[in-house]
Parts: structure tokens; sequence; C-alpha cells
């Protein structure tokens, strides 16, 4: 204990008298200690653990349902520029059309499908691509594991993207509906079951395009920034 105090200031772990203090003043307040860092919130998140899937699963959602639904005026003129690019054919332009036909609640047309759809695409999307990443290394092996690390890498975005965008198939279609036929439905309530009478359930799958080549990318590149990021700051 005595080797430990000497490399401490005495006034930190002095008694109430004031030999260790500055000045010779007497302690009055209790004696000053380093707290140790207090854990998450919600506890330590092992690696691969089931809380570790949820956690990257609600953080697809919540990163994914957000941040869409919060651009949906831009992606109404995105898809009314695309379906009727006569009509409307400029950003500018595309703004005045809306707010002249359909007013300020005409931007923010299909908000809970894009909200809905896109959650559900982030918690597969971020949630499974951390299951079938592990899942792929442990069938690899460790030898070709770290061998063929980018092929483990593609194939596990790969297959997680393929799952999420079958979840957002059904709030896809429903969200260009909706923003794309003013009259078709007034949103998520009415459009589903209107899609279903009319199509089926296959037109849920006919109305949304796989994003798969994309997401593989961008998952490579986070993956292979972050190791790049830690082997410069670490140096």
């Amino acid at each position: 204990m005595a080797s430990r105090q000497s490399l401490l200031p005495s006034f930190l772990y002095a008694a109430s008298s004031g030999a260790g203090m500055p000045g010779g003043r007497a302690a009055q307040e209790p004696p000053v200690v380093a707290r140790a860092p207090s854990e998450p919130p919600f506890g330590k998140i092992e690696m691969f653990s089931p809380a570790y899937y949820a956690a990257c699963g609600f953080g697809g959602a919540a990163a994914c349902g957000l941040t869409h639904a919060a651009v949906t005026p831009l992606d109404v003129i995105k898809c009314n520029i695309q379906i009727d690019p006569a009509k409307y054919k400029s950003i500018s332009s595309s703004f005045s059309i809306v707010l002249k036909e359909q007013g300020v609640r005409g931007f923010f047309r299909g908000w809970a499908p894009t909200f809905l759809g896109y959650s559900a695409q982030g918690a597969f999307k971020y949630g499974l691509y951390e299951v079938f990443k592990k899942e792929y290394t442990d069938m690899a092996g460790p030898e070709y594991a770290a061998k063929y690390k980018t092929l483990i890498y593609l194939a596990g975005s790969a297959t997680a993207e393929v799952v999420a965008d079958v979840a957002l198939c059904p709030m896809e279609a429903v969200k260009v509906r909706v923003q794309t036929q003013p009259g078709y439905a007034r949103g998520l309530r009415d459009g589903f079951p209107k899609i279903v009478r009319a199509e089926g359930y296959a037109g849920y799958v006919s109305s949304a395009q796989l994003g798969v080549s994309s997401f593989v990318m961008h998952m490579i590149c986070i993956d292979r920034t972050g190791a790049l990021a830690k082997l410069v700051f670490c140096l």
C-alpha cells in the first residue's frame, strides 16, 4: 500500500490531519479520488452475442428509417420526375407543381411506408450482415477467413441485402403509388390492401428493385475504411 501511495500526492489519501495538505490546511472535505469508468447504459455488449446483433439491427433501423422519412419531399419530387418527365421537368418546377396541385401535404405523401419499409430494410441489412459475416467466417476457418476476408464480407453483405430488400418491397410498392398517383390512396392504411386486391402479393415484389450490388460495395468500403482509420490513428 505504501508503494502505491508514494506515487500519488499525499493529500489524496491523507487522513483528517493537515500533514499532507498544501499550506498545512486541515482536510475538511472527503479525499479526492478518481472514479472508475462507468459501464454503458445497457451494460457491456459482447461481440457477436444476441445483444450485439440486436444493437446492430436497431441502429440500422433507426438510421435508415429516420433519414429516408426526413427526405420524403425530395423523394416525392424524384419519383414524379422519373414517372412523368414531360410534366415534371426540373426540381424547382416540380416543387411548384406539387405545391399548387396537392398543397404542402403533397410533399409528405408516403412518409409512413417510407419510414416502416426502410426501418425494416436497415434492421435486416445491418443486423444480418454481422450474422452472415460471422457465419461465413466460421465456415471458412481461420486460414481461409484471413485469406479471403473481402470475399467473405461480399457474400455476407449480399445475403443480408437480399433479405433486406424483400422486407422493403411491400412498403416501397405502396410508397411509389401514393407519391406518383394522386388519388390512388391516402397512405399506407388504404394503399396496402388496394395493391393486394388488384395485383396480389406478387405486385409488391415486382415494384421494388434489389440494391444488392450497391450495398455490397457500401459495406466493403465501410469495413476497409474503418480498418484503415484504425491503422492510421494507432500509429
